[in-house]
């Protein structure tokens, strides 16, 4: 299996793309109307990786918000599909 990155493990890519889905409120919505998590679930448990993974897994059902998310943040969508099934397991 493919690594996370090579310099941040699956919690820190999950928190930056997090923080990438959140600086746009359309995306923001979606993220929370697809997932079914609250602003609240976000501050509560972010910490919690089955919450770090559904915020990867938002990413990887819409292909082109994975693309710009691992290009914004420094990495590759592969990565970000690896940190979502190391936090799925």
């Amino acid at each position: 299996m493919q690594t996370p990155g090579p310099n941040h493990d699956a919690a820190t890519l999950a928190l930056m793309a997090l923080a990438w889905c959140l600086e746009d409120s359309r995306r923001a919505e979606r993220l929370l109307g697809l997932t079914g998590l609250t602003t609240n679930d976000l501050r509560a448990r972010i910490d919690r990786p089955e919450v770090q993974a559904a915020i990867l897994g938002f990413l990887e059902a819409h292909e082109p918000d994975l693309v710009a998310c691992a290009e914004a943040i420094g990495s590759t969508p592969a990565a970000l599909v690896a940190a979502r099934a190391e936090l799925e397991q």
